[in-house]
């Protein structure tokens, strides 16, 4: 019996990741990657090289496909859809200033966070239109339409060219869409830029947006948060933590979230509800930080921090590496306190694995504050996940089980569920088995040594 399989495709900060699905079970039958350049600023044109090499043989073998993408990032075109400047990426932080000032503009904390459901930070798109007009005028007075990541993949896979479209879900992180109305903002979007400009269309969750050339229908795609949702297929109450690039925990709520402290993004999600989502910049590369500093590679930085005690024996670090979202402070640096003669590279390691978990926590906590909605599951993926030792302390830190589904790309299956769901016209069912849940007595002591260090350096 002939199958009908989909395609999802995550773009992310680092790579394209292409999976071809069957259509009716959720397996993943083919897989194809490839990078992408490194830096906070990228030609856009990079990611569809990616996307051939990474789809080459699978994509022609869907009856549709979709895109998840990397949020925020600027992809700015000309009158003649040519590209203006490399795509300014989410953790590029150089608007930081530009933030402060659309803030000031729109009449402070609590009318942003009304009125784009976010407060805004260097991340988030309208900054970076406000820095390119500031800093590049010539490239301000080209732009003529902005895409986000994922939209551009779209077009690009779309045989119509004059059809340029969204999701309500990617859209939410702009700084110039009312999660509360559902729609764009287009005076926030001129304000930002200073002239006003072209936006894409929002599609519906399930809608079919255009052809590819090989006949394969179209979804509307969606940011890579948003993707990873729907292919954990997570429900109220379930939080995801992802810790990859950066570290996300989300969670899916039926109503909408406006924190005006910025600590919790209130965006949409890709099914028609709202994912309130705390970021964090650094997530991994805390680990590749680690392993790095310790000369070893990473199954021997979490061997050596589960040799060391919780605490650490006093070493604690403040894992802002390079700048912070949550909380906001993006010329933060790394700071680690409480070393003696008597620190162990395990006393190194241990604090590392715990920095990385107890700002996660701090996520966590601050998205339980803002929607006053318990985490009654925590979903563990991404690539840092893979670490025995962030598996082995997490609940000891956050405080509760925590679930480990099994090793996938959930934004690709993600994006491979909202393509069958465009095909067929009902999202589909797909079980994830496989799943372990990991347990620990809670060690409030750690969070505790760790956030008195975070008060302290507020003001560093």
């Amino acid at each position: 019996m002939s199958r009908t399989l989909v395609a999802g495709i995550d773009s992310s900060t680092q790579s394209t990741k292409v999976l071809l699905v069957d259509a009716d079970t959720g397996e993943v039958i083919d897989e194809g990657r490839a990078k992408h350049p490194e830096g906070t600023e990228v030609d856009p044109r990079a990611w569809l090289d990616a996307l051939a090499t990474a789809g080459e043989g699978l994509l022609e073998q869907a009856a549709a496909v979709a895109v998840g993408g990397q949020q925020h990032g600027l992809v700015a075109l000309d009158e003649h859809d040519d590209v203006v400047r490399d795509a300014l990426l989410w953790n590029d932080t150089r608007s930081a200033q530009a933030a402060v000032d659309l803030i000031e503009e729109m009449g402070g904390d609590e009318a942003c966070a009304r009125a784009t459901g976010s407060l805004l930070v260097p991340s988030i798109t309208s900054t970076k239109l406000r820095w390119v007009r500031d800093h590049e005028p010539e490239n301000a007075a080209r732009i003529k339409r902005v895409l986000l990541p994922h939209d551009y993949l779209t077009w690009h896979l779309n045989a119509d060219k004059s059809r340029f479209t969204t999701d309500r879900g990617d859209a939410s992180g702009t700084g110039y869409f009312s999660t509360v109305d559902d729609a764009w903002d287009p005076a926030l979007a001129e304000a930002a830029l200073g002239h006003a400009f072209e936006l894409p269309e929002v599609a519906a969750p399930d809608a079919v947006v255009g052809e590819t050339v090989w006949g394969a229908k179209i979804a509307p795609g969606t940011g890579d948060n948003m993707a990873a949702a729907l292919g954990l297929n997570l429900k109220p109450g379930d939080v995801s933590l992802s810790i990859g690039t950066s570290g996300v925990a989300a969670m899916v709520s039926p109503t909408p979230t406006t924190d005006a402290s910025g600590l919790v993004a209130g965006f949409a999600d890709a099914t028609g509800r709202y994912l309130p989502l705390a970021c964090t910049l650094n997530a991994a590369r805390v680990l590749d930080f680690g392993a790095r500093m310790l000369g070893v590679d990473h199954a021997r930085l979490a061997a050596l921090a589960l040799e060391s005690v919780p605490g650490a024996n006093g070493v604690t670090l403040l894992p802002y590496l390079d700048g912070e979202r949550t909380p906001n402070r993006p010329d933060a640096t790394g700071t680690l306190t409480g070393i003696t003669s008597s620190t162990s590279q395990a006393d190194i390691a241990r604090a590392c694995v715990e920095g990385l978990l107890c700002s996660l926590a701090d996520a966590v906590a601050n998205l339980v504050e803002s929607t006053g909605t318990g985490a009654e599951r925590i979903f563990l993926i991404g690539g840092g996940a893979k670490s025995a030792a962030v598996r082995e302390l997490a609940p000891a830190i956050l405080g509760r089980d925590v679930v480990v589904p099994p090793e996938r790309e959930y934004v690709a299956l993600g994006a491979a569920r909202q393509a069958a769901w465009a095909l067929t016209g009902k999202q589909p069912g797909w079980e994830i088995a496989g799943s372990k849940v990991y347990a620990g007595e809670p060690t409030p002591g750690v969070l505790e040594q760790y956030r008195r260090l975070r008060d302290n350096t507020a003001g560093w």
